[in-house]
């Protein structure tokens, strides 16, 4: 099958010209066909700030309320999507800026109220991968934004590492899939104040022990959880590692 890579990016790395512009050079130059998944979170911090609207998180994951809900639409599938695209068309990457309305590309549940109302963010329940791998075969670059809907008319919020994960699965079926995660850090860190004691590859096994022996800890084990779920389901290797290392053999390998 034919290579593709896919790439999830946080806002702050968009949200700035000097590293946007780095991450768009980096990503334009990855060989083969290529996906890009941005967040956007400060973006829309600042913009429901300046309307007044007040910004509620719990355990990093927003709220969204009605309100809040126009702003991220706004925020991620205009403003940060769209200068994404206009960016990477300077580059002569024919991107297209994608929610997950746009032809039903991904469809979501309305996360149900448990002990938290979450509001407005959508649990991923399909990925139109036959429609999306035509698209890429032509030659185009979709650029999605962390949006998505129900099918019934509503936009929902929604995560944008979730959103890599699941298009990544998805498209597993048609192409030699690397899903790759970009975070502050080079890597799976042995010890979290020294940013150079990368993991360079982690297995399973290896996972478990340094849960066990408290190594690896909090937000990160989801996320590597995450990226065996993707294993899995056929990608055939996520990476997680610095935006700025995106063409650099480096980061941790994880298949």
């Amino acid at each position: 099958m034919e290579k593709l890579t896919l790439i999830k990016v946080g806002g702050k790395i968009v949200e700035e010209a000097d590293t946007l512009n780095r991450l768009l050079q980096d990503f334009a130059a990855t060989d083969g066909y290529k996906v890009l998944v941005h967040g956007g979170g400060r973006s829309a911090t600042k913009v429901a700030s300046q309307l007044g609207i007040e910004s509620k998180m719990v355990n990093g994951r927003r709220i969204t309320d009605s309100d809040m809900l126009n702003v991220v639409t706004m925020v991620y599938g205009g403003l940060v999507n769209k200068r994404i695209v206009a960016g990477l068309q300077a580059l002569n990457i024919n991107a297209l800026g994608l929610t997950g309305a746009d032809m039903n590309i991904i469809r979501s549940e309305k996360r149900p109220v448990t002990d938290i109302d979450y509001g407005f963010v959508g649990d991923v329940k399909e990925v139109n991968a036959d429609l999306l791998s035509t698209l890429i075969k032509q030659g185009i670059v979709p650029v999605l934004a962390p949006l998505t809907h129900d099918k019934k008319g509503n936009m929902l919020n929604t995560n944008a590492d979730t959103i890599a994960g699941e298009a990544a699965k998805a498209l597993a079926k048609y192409f030699d899939v690397t899903l790759m995660f970009c975070f502050e850090k080079k890597g799976v860190l042995l010890d979290e104040n020294d940013d150079e004691s990368v993991i360079p590859e982690l297995s399973r096994d290896s996972f478990k022990r340094y849960v066990e022996a408290g190594i690896i800890q909090g937000g990160m084990i989801p996320k590597l959880e995450n990226a065996y779920q993707a294993i899995d389901a056929g990608v055939k290797q996520v990476i997680i590692t610095k935006a700025s290392e995106i063409g650099k053999d480096c980061g941790t390998r994880i298949a």
